[in-house]
């Protein structure tokens, strides 16, 4: 496999510092960094725009700071940051697809948006029950009057939106181990623990940590370098096995992927779980460290540098202590932070802090190909903040590309329930707030 096929990782080799668990991809979630193209990289070459994509200049103003409601002082989630009234659906010139495809990613998500938790404080699974119930049978080629009738807009904050990509990677695998095939990949460990300490004390509340149980107490689960070193070897956790360690260290970044088997058939894997420790982007590690030359710090030249340097390399690439296990997908997928499938240019990734996981999100990007109408259906380690997102583009070469180039300014809106305005604005006035 040519490591050109993996273009679109590069962008995720930026440094993450994570607070208590990495939430990188649910599905898995790419965990892709600001700012890791800045020379050389993907981003200084036109992304391509499909027949039909192209939108008009960036059109959307934001909403006066002034006019942000707030409710509380938890900055760390959207109701503390403040949401303003946007602009009617009907003023956001969404072309008739696009509508087409996020009803459908809508209706996917209903089953889970009405009973979860909503992290940005912004709803309740109630909210969203009278348009998911609409869905259901709402006719497809009506798909735009469904939004207008059911959704008003806010503004997160400023609304200044900064856009990645994200794909899934193809690279050679197969179901047995053999001389070409000494790479495993594992499925989730039945010891690996989830604690949510946010059960144990409010201040630490939608916090995690993972671990295993060692006596009577919790410890850290094995880092990279433990599990390549055979630490999880002779347990049967092995679900295949690849052929390029280097190319599925990025499709862990990835969290999701597919091996092209040796009978040419395709075996696609999800992600299933991560050891818990923090992600480390090696790219940064190798720009600050100076080993890559001008012109080199492009995926194309971490790949080249990795590969002559093997023994460096290796020990570059196990600071990065996280470590992804997988399971093998054999319907619709790769699955997002929800629990279903992430579709191509309709999902895109957010942090759920800031997002109702689920809901409607409308971009107007710099990059014209990402404009439009999105569903909120995914998470990931590095998409953190309000107005950070994280754009799926599927899987291909065309997708590697896309992804690869996405580094895109712009605003961003969330669609929520109408009424929602009208009860934030309550909350604010009230007198227990």
């Amino acid at each position: 496999m040519k490591t050109g096929t993996l273009f679109g990782a590069v962008a995720l080799l930026g440094a993450c510092s994570m607070s208590i668990i990495p939430q990188g991809a649910a599905r898995g979630n790419a965990t892709q960094q600001e700012g890791e193209w800045v020379a050389g990289g993907s981003a200084d070459v036109p992304v391509a725009q499909p027949a039909g994509s192209q939108y008009p200049a960036r059109t959307l103003q934001p909403v006066d700071p002034a006019q942000l409601i707030k409710v509380g002082t938890d900055t760390t989630r959207a109701l503390g940051v403040g949401v303003a009234a946007g602009p009617d659906i009907a003023m956001l010139n969404i072309p008739g697809a696009k509508a087409v495809a996020a009803l459908q990613s809508y209706r996917t998500s209903c089953s889970s948006l009405v009973r979860r938790e909503d992290n940005s404080g912004l709803t309740q699974g109630a909210d969203w029950k009278l348009s998911c119930d609409a869905a259901k049978n709402w006719p497809a080629n009506d798909a735009l009057r469904f939004f207008t009738s059911y959704f008003e807009t806010v503004q997160v904050a400023d609304g200044s939106a900064f856009a990645t990509g994200y794909f899934e990677p193809q690279i050679l695998g197969s179901k047995v181990s053999g001389r070409d095939y000494q790479v495993p990949v594992y499925r989730r460990p039945a010891n690996l623990i989830d604690v949510d300490l946010g059960l144990f004390s409010e201040e630490l509340k939608d916090k995690r940590v993972r671990g295993k149980i060692d006596g009577t107490k919790l410890v850290p689960f094995e880092d990279r370098a433990a599990i390549d070193d055979g630490a999880l070897a002779g347990q049967g956790l092995e679900i295949a096995w690849a052929r390029d360690y280097i190319e599925f260290f990025f499709l862990q970044i990835q969290g999701s992927g597919r091996l092209a088997l040796p009978d040419g058939s395709v075996m696609r894997i999800g992600y299933a779980g991560q050891n818990g420790h923090d992600y480390t982007g090696i790219g940064r590690v190798m720009r600050e460290r100076g080993l890559l030359a001008d012109g080199k710090t492009n995926m194309q030249g971490i790949v080249e540098w990795l590969r002559a340097n093997p023994a460096e390399g290796m020990r570059i690439m196990r600071e990065n202590k996280s470590y992804v296990f997988f399971t093998e997908l054999t319907g619709p997928g790769p699955l997002g932070a929800m629990g279903h499938p992430v579709v191509a240019r309709t999902s895109v990734a957010a942090d759920r802090m800031f997002v109702p996981l689920g809901a409607p999100v409308f971009l107007d990007m710099e990059h014209n190909i990402a404009d439009g109408l999105w569903v909120a259906q995914d998470s990931g380690g590095a998409i953190k903040g309000p107005n950070r997102f994280d754009t799926f583009w599927g899987a291909g070469e065309e997708a590697a590309q896309i992804a690869g180039g996405m580094s895109s300014r712009g605003q961003a809106l969330v669609f929520l329930p109408k009424g929602s305005v009208s009860r934030l604005r309550a909350r604010r006035t009230s007198p227990s707030e």
